[in-house]
């Protein structure tokens, strides 16, 4: 006899969302207020309403419930919209900016006009819509086509909705495929995960299973393999040996290890991954102690870049001819007094070195700490190129960097992307066939150098030119796959010079200084300097609230600077109490809070309004002049709710408009992670440290944080978490073997 169930009965409640009072980004867990008919209080719902925006009529399933601190509320398991029947509920579904083209004001006056009849009239008759006094041909076309598309989404999504996708991705999906989308969800889910940006292999899996693909279905292994093979590269590395990746994949799609070997026996054999075996000795990832060669398995698109930058680079060392002649037989001393005469300042030995490598060496790498004149030595460089005419051209990875090294040498500088000019689908119209007309080209911050963007920049460089690469090779590495400035520096074939005497005026810096302790495993200094402090806190939820407090208050009191423009908090990592997701939004409300009458717009656990630093989250080249790129920062200038768009000033100085369904390319970026802020530079920065994010805490990334403030750091937290960030070494290298095809032999 089964037990019985003491759970509250099923139910089902009609009501319009009034407003989201908490989401939560990472479970979707959500707490809402709605409107019924039937009463003029508003009720509170919780539970799974992500997507759903305010102003929409809802279907809620779910059960009633009474909460010990907040009363009789209402728990949703799903949820459904409903078109609403009403003169209020049409006049606010419509004045909510949820059709494109119709705010407030319009709102009213369709619903003046037609009464209870506007959405049939919409749907059915919308020629009709020119009755309205101020609307146009152009706004009612604008209209009826907005309406088609979103009924046409709503069917799409319903079906969705069924086997368990969000309303957000729904859109996306319709938007790649149109009226073929349910037929691609049910036949071949697992192109979703390649095709449509915000799914990836664990949503498609779902869709599968809820479409009825076996579990062991051949077509889920290899696209199971495919994606930890992608996972990988987001960890950084360029390929797996077969054993880890059979492991990892096994763990992944819960299937037996042969299976999957059998599987990838087939994708290789298709050519969706290539198979190579590598001397153990000469692999610059975590290999076997015996040596033993190492059967390794890339994504066709990392394999490719691999051997095409290594190849690039050997053309570039090998070639003959150069275009920077003069510097083969310059008179050194005449050069230099020359020099010294236009910077007036003396380079220190390892400078001079660097200036001469770097006229006379096709390709050169330049390291070092702060402190140690890397921007003097590259300006010198670049002085003495001009002075002989030749065609100097310099970029960075960020706009930031890109803009700090036009400052420091006084030349125009460029994004890479920029300056390679990328076009949709990520293919640049500077390449191998189309090189860059450049007799010295200077790359700065060039540890944030991924393969697949190396390989894109190197290809460019025409032969006989000079290739200098400037960067900290202690920092983190890129946030894509490969390490390609260590790679380098492991190549005994590219000529380097490694900066270590750090100059008297940058001895002063707390800053400087500590940097250097942190990358030797030595404990800050914390006492007695001005622009280097410890607010010790060993609570994880009370770290969060003083980094928000020293953001936007100590700091703005005591120095003077802006909070929003001047102050970059950075976090470990995202998740988590004290996170870069958690803080973002901790600090909005302090400097960005909601204000009545002042447009916003909600997204997931997100809301963006005028006046938030956001920062794009992947490579959009359909957007702007050349494209926006993962990283790029900006501020919000203007949201329209009528037309769905928000607009954005990047740090490039350029506006971007994005449609309110573009929106999760963005991400609120008052606190970002140590990764994400790569390249950048900020007048203060402020560290939480945790031992919550305990894995996270290594030593290059401290280090990393540390060197992004030109002014100021302040660490809040925990001095254990100090301590172990210091004493971590970071986790092992990364799986990549262009050390050894640079070299052709063993390490």
């Amino acid at each position: 006899m089964g037990r019985v169930s003491a759970s509250p009965a099923p139910a089902v409640l009609e009501a319009v969302l009034e407003r989201l009072t908490y989401v939560n980004e990472e479970t979707g867990y959500t707490v809402a207020r709605v409107a019924t008919e039937r009463g003029s209080d508003l009720l509170t719902v919780v539970g799974a309403l992500l997507g759903a925006q305010p102003g929409e009529s809802l279907r809620l399933r779910g059960r009633w419930s009474s909460h010990p601190r907040y009363g009789r509320q209402f728990e949703v398991d799903s949820y459904s919209t409903v078109l609403p029947a009403t003169i209020q509920g049409i006049q606010r579904y419509l004045g909510s900016g949820l059709v494109k083209g119709i705010g407030p004001v319009f709102a009213e006056r369709i619903v003046a006009h037609f009464g209870l009849d506007t959405l049939r009239i919409i749907e059915e008759e919308p020629a009709r819509l020119v009755e309205v006094p101020g609307l146009g041909p152009k706004r009612t076309a604008k209209i009826t086509a907005a309406w088609a598309e979103q009924q046409a989404i709503k069917e799409v999504m319903l079906f969705l909705q069924g086997v368990g996708v969000s309303t957000s991705l729904a859109v996306r999906i319709y938007k790649q495929y149109g009226d073929a989308s349910v037929d691609v969800v049910t036949k071949e889910p697992y192109r979703l995960a390649a095709d449509v940006w915000g799914i990836g292999f664990k949503t498609a899996d779902t869709i599968a299973r809820a479409v009825g693909i076996p579990h062991d279905s051949p077509e889920r292994v290899k696209a199971g393999l495919a994606y930890t093979l992608s996972e990988a590269t987001d960890d950084g590395h360029c390929y797996l040996p077969v054993p880890q990746l059979v492991a990892d994949a096994v763990t992944i799609l819960d299937v037996p290890g042969d299976l999957v070997t059998t599987c990838l026996d087939d994708l290789a054999a298709e050519e969706g991954v290539v198979r190579e075996t590598l001397p153990g000795d000469a692999v610059g990832g975590r290999t076997g102690a015996d040596g033993a060669p190492v059967d390794a398995v890339y994504l066709v698109p990392f394999h490719r870049a691999e051997l095409s930058l290594s190849g690039s680079l050997r053309r570039l060392l090998d070639h003959r001819a150069d275009r920077l002649p003069h510097f083969a037989t310059v008179d050194w001393g005449r050069a230099l007094a020359w020099l010294r005469a236009r910077t007036g300042a003396d380079l220190a030995p390892e400078q001079e070195q660097a200036v001469r490598l770097a006229l006379t060496s096709k390709v050169a790498v330049l390291t070092g700490g702060p402190g140690c004149g890397k921007s003097f030595t590259v300006r010198s460089i670049v002085e003495l190129a001009a002075a002989k005419q030749a065609k100097v051209t310099l970029a960075a990875p960020t706009g930031r960097a890109a803009k700090r090294l036009a400052e420091l040498t006084g030349h125009p500088a460029a994004t890479v992307h920029r300056l390679l000019q990328l076009r949709p689908g990520g293919d640049a119209a500077h390449d191998r066939d189309n090189p860059l007309d450049v007799d010295l080209l200077v790359v700065d911050e060039a540890s944030m150098l991924d393969l697949v963007l190396a390989n894109k920049l190197v290809k460019a460089v025409p032969p006989g030119a000079h290739l200098l690469l400037v960067g900290d090779v202690d920092q983190l590495p890129s946030v894509g796959a490969g390490e390609v400035l260590r790679d380098l520096l492991a190549a005994d074939v590219v000529p380097r010079v490694r900066l270590t005497q750090v100059f008297r005026q940058a001895a002063q810096s707390g800053v400087v200084t500590n940097a250097h302790r942190i990358n030797a495993g030595r404990s800050p200094k914390l006492d007695g300097l001005a622009d280097f402090f410890l607010f010790a806190c060993d609570d994880t939820e009370a770290t969060a609230a003083l980094t928000v407090d020293v953001a936007c208050a100590r700091i703005p009191a005591k120095f003077g600077l802006d909070p929003r423009r001047d102050v970059q908090v950075l976090a470990p990592m995202h998740r988590g109490p004290a996170g870069a997701g958690a803080l973002n939004t901790l600090l909005q409300q302090r400097l960005t809070p909601a204000r009545e009458g002042q447009p916003e717009r909600r997204l997931g656990g997100r809301v963006f309004r005028v006046g938030d630093k956001v920062t794009q989250v992947r490579n959009n080249y359909d957007k702007g002049q050349a494209g926006v790129f993962n990283g790029t920062v900006g501020v919000v200038v203007a949201l329209s709710t009528e037309e769905q768009t928000l607009t954005v000033r990047t740090d490039e100085d350029e506006t971007i408009e994005y449609d309110f369904d573009e929106l999760d390319e963005l991400a609120h970026a008052y606190a970002v992670t140590i990764h994400r802020s790569q390249g950048s530079e900020y007048p203060a920065v402020v560290v939480p440290l945790t031992t919550s994010a305990w894995m996270m805490l290594q030593r290059n990334l401290l280090y990393t944080a540390v060197t992004r403030a030109k002014k100021l750091v302040v660490l809040v937290g925990s001095r254990r978490a100090l301590a172990a960030a210091v004493r971590t070494v970071g986790a092992g290298r990364r799986h990549t073997a262009l050390a050894y095809r640079l070299t052709g032999s063993a390490r």
